[in-house]
């Protein structure tokens, strides 16, 4: 029987040491993965997952757009805490999920893993994802990063089960953070919560992938 082969993974941010940092982390598993560089020239290897820093959004979505276009690597959306807006507009663009820059080095090995996995196929009618509108979505009204997102997504019409399976969270903890959410700005049910979201500026990544 012949050995697995690791995964091959990797990193696109426009930080240095966003890049340098998440490679080392990939490198403590190398029987896991193996980093390769990213797959925007010719005769660069198509990796099994792509890590996506969000913040790349802030100066345009051309490079997304091409990255979910050209390759057909899973893409893990690698978001913000100060910036949910970004990863909700990566979602909404099409990437495979999303994992907090924050998250311990167990996390991140555990999205890669699950990213690697059995998904249905990515959508290719979206429409490239804009980041005109870069307010920091909820915060004045306590939300946190992960509330924020699932929000989003809840606008965009997904289940919790959908939305754990976007943000590798288990159901448990979507229903936890739907339920502070709805605390948080006063809202008793979905209906009364995308009505919400929609006045407050939350539909905005849904309409730009409509």
């Amino acid at each position: 029987m012949s050995a697995v082969q690791p995964l091959p993974v990797a990193v696109c941010s426009p930080h240095p040491v966003v890049r340098t940092g998440l490679k080392a982390l990939l490198r403590r598993h190398p029987e896991r993965f193996r980093v390769v560089p990213a797959p925007d020239g010719p005769d660069r290897e198509d990796p099994g997952v792509v890590l996506y820093d969000v913040y790349a959004l802030r100066s345009g979505d051309d490079e997304l757009a091409d990255l979910l276009r050209q390759t057909s690597a899973r893409v893990v959306a690698v978001g913000r805490e100060l910036r949910p807006d970004l990863t909700s507009r990566a979602l909404a663009a099409g990437v495979d999920g999303s994992v907090a820059l924050g998250a311990d080095e167990k996390e991140l090995v555990e999205a890669v893993q699950a990213a690697a996995g059995p998904r249905a196929a990515r959508e290719t009618t979206r429409a490239p994802v804009s980041v005109a509108r870069s307010g920091r979505l909820g915060e004045r009204f306590g939300l946190s990063a992960r509330e924020s997102d699932v929000l989003a997504l809840i606008v965009q019409g997904l289940t919790n089960k959908q939305i754990a399976d976007r943000l590798f969270l288990s159901i448990n903890s979507v229903k936890t953070y739907v339920r502070n959410a709805y605390g948080k700005i006063g809202a008793a049910n979905r209906s009364q919560a995308v009505g919400w979201a929609i006045r407050n500026g939350f539909a905005a990544a849904a309409d730009d992938a409509s």
